[in-house]
């Protein structure tokens, strides 16, 4: 197992915050080195793209603020497997206005350079994570493993039905990126919807996400693959809960 510094974690619920409840506030921002947000000011408009706060919920400053300490966390050489986007950028992705900008920012960064990459998804009132398996292979290569995984701590919800959102956001990275594909080969690519834990009130999702990257990052194969060893770990009793507290008690975002 690869080397790491300790965290300090400690999950902590939404504040009272000035956004109407069923929209979500949009920030000015430019995009640092490692695709972090910087926000420059905060615009009157909002997106209402059902991404209502839950009391309790981690919020997307929370979210980036705990993931950043996780990251930072893993030895350089660790890291050196994954990248990941910003938690916010799906949903911006999915607003026409902010959808070339977004895909401008992650064409910047050459994502599919890397063996995985983090996609935290928020949408509809919940959290999702995305993981993009082995774009740094050919996807016409005759042992493709390329290859989707979206872990739900909610599966009850339906998570497939992010499926076709998923498929058009990877089509236009790809285009953006400037890397010849086509929507047949995009939709031939596995999206796989494993059986990890699941949350035990509706509050947890956030807290699940990140408790996924941080266990993915620590136990993720050289080399992936859907076939032989596949769910790998990725299995209903891959944590208990009592794992996911003391995680969360861990966890104290530096901003709160």
């Amino acid at each position: 197992m690869p080397k790491r510094t300790p965290v300090e974690i400690q999950v902590i619920g939404d504040g009272e915050e000035e956004e109407e409840e069923d929209s979500t506030a949009v920030i000015h921002s430019t995009v640092s080195a490692s695709g972090r947000f910087s926000p420059n000011k905060r615009s009157r408009r909002r997106i209402n793209n059902g991404n209502t706060r839950q009391q309790g919920m981690l919020n997307s400053n929370q979210f980036s603020d705990c993931f950043e300490i996780i990251w930072k966390s893993f030895s350089d050489d660790r890291r050196d497997s994954f990248t990941y986007l910003d938690c916010l950028w799906f949903s911006w992705y999915m607003d026409e206005l902010y959808k070339e900008r977004v895909l401008a920012w992650i064409g910047r960064k050459q994502i599919f350079s890397k063996k995985y990459v983090f996609v935290p998804i928020v949408h509809w009132s919940h959290w999702n994570l995305l993981i993009l398996c082995n774009f740094d292979e050919p996807l016409q290569s005759k042992n493709q493993t390329t290859c989707m995984l979206l872990l739900d701590s909610l599966q009850m919800s339906g998570p497939r039905r992010l499926e076709p959102m998923i498929r058009k956001f990877v089509l236009d990275i790809f285009e953006a990126e400037k890397r010849p594909v086509t929507k047949e080969a995009i939709s031939k690519i596995p999206l796989l919807v494993p059986k990890v834990p699941q949350q035990r009130n509706g509050e947890e999702c956030g807290s699940f996400v990140l408790f996924f990257i941080s266990l993915f990052m620590e136990s993720a194969p050289e080399n992936f693959s859907i076939t032989g060893e596949y769910p790998y770990f990725l299995k209903e009793d891959w944590f208990s809960p009592q794992d996911l507290d003391c995680f969360s008690k861990r966890f104290k975002p530096s901003t709160l």
